[in-house]
This record gives C-alpha cells, sequence and structure tokens, in this order.
C-alpha cells in the first residue's frame, strides 16, 4: 500500500467516525426538541427549537444551521455544539441553552454552557433522553430560581447570566434604547 492509500484509509476511516459522531449527536438533539414540551407538559404550542449555537437567533426551526458542523462533506471528528431555543413564558420570550456534545470513552457527554454536565451510557438507547429532559428542565428552573434568590438577598448584581434571551421587546426595554 501507498502512503496516499494509507492516508486515503485512515481518512476515509476517520470520516465514518466523524458521521457516526454528528448522527448521535443530531439524533439526540431532534430528540429533546421532539420530547422536551411533552415533558413540561407545555399545552399551548411549541416550546423548543433548535437553533445556532451562538450569535444571533430567532425562536424557528434552523435544521441543518443549528448545529456547530455541517451535515455533509469533510467534517472534524470533535465535539458538536447545537442551541435550544426554550419558550420561558406565555408570551414571546426564549431563552437559548448552548450544548456541546462529546464522548469520552463509553460515555457520551453533553455540557451546558456553564459547566453543567449530562453523561449517556453508550450506546444511547430509546427513552434513555427522558432523564436528560428532567435534566434540563431543573438546569432552566433553578438558574431562574437562583437569580430570584439573588435579588431577594441583594446580590444580583454581580452574577452572569447563563442564556440568551429572543422575545418581543417589553416597553421598558424599547424606553431604555431610546
Amino acid at each position: 500500500m501507498s502512503r496516499f492509500e494509507q492516508l486515503i484509509e485512515t481518512v476515509e476511516t476517520y470520516q465514518k467516525l466523524a458521521e457516526e459522531n454528528y448522527s448521535r449527536i443530531r439524533r439526540l438533539a431532534e430528540d429533546v426538541r421532539a420530547g422536551l414540551c411533552d415533558y413540561i407538559g407545555a399545552p399551548d404550542g411549541i416550546c423548543v427549537h433548535l437553533v445556532p449555537p451562538a450569535g444571533p437567533f430567532e425562536p424557528r426551526a434552523y435544521g441543518d444551521a443549528a448545529f456547530s458542523v455541517p451535515p455533509r462533506g469533510f467534517r472534524p471528528l470533535g465535539p458538536v455544539s447545537f442551541g435550544l431555543a426554550f419558550r420561558v413564558s406565555k408570551q414571546a420570550d426564549w431563552l437559548r441553552l448552548r450544548f456541546e456534545c462529546r464522548k469520552t470513552g463509553e460515555e457520551f457527554v453533553v455540557g451546558i454552557e456553564d459547566g453543567a454536565q449530562y453523561t449517556f451510557t453508550l450506546p444511547i438507547e430509546d427513552g434513555d433522553s427522558a432523564p436528560f429532559y428532567a435534566h434540563i428542565f431543573e438546569y432552566i428552573l433553578g438558574w431562574f430560581q437562583e437569580n430570584i434568590e439573588s435579588y431577594r438577598d441583594g446580590a444580583y448584581g454581580t452574577r452572569g447570566i447563563g442564556f440568551d434571551f429572543a422575545g418581543e421587546p417589553s416597553p421598558a426595554t424599547l424606553r431604555a434604547k431610546s
């Protein structure tokens, strides 16, 4: 086998594993998008969208653009990120969580932007993501509860925000911008 043939064979293996990695992450993200609203009991429409993990976003379906790597072509073999927009009010207020997914041995680790993690055992089977829904919900709820407590304690001015928000601007926001 020539060096070139060896290189081609190695790159083909690399791309096969990159496809496996991307497909696992894409299936998980789609499962979360499809199941999280049912988990929390949102009776009035869509409450979750897959969105880009960084930059501006609107609460709508982004398809392939919701992921940090393309679905086709030469892909890097490494962590893949996606964004999850989650409706947090009866109006049009949405927050975005950024997830970074990576394989570590026989575990699949999903990190949320500030260090919170959830670990799956590989292979991920149907039904394995139900506990992950609880993890996401508790993370979001906990963030709001911690900020409520910080405000009540008078220590809210020093905390960093863990989410990006999107929604209809309130009258106070419009006044502040003018």
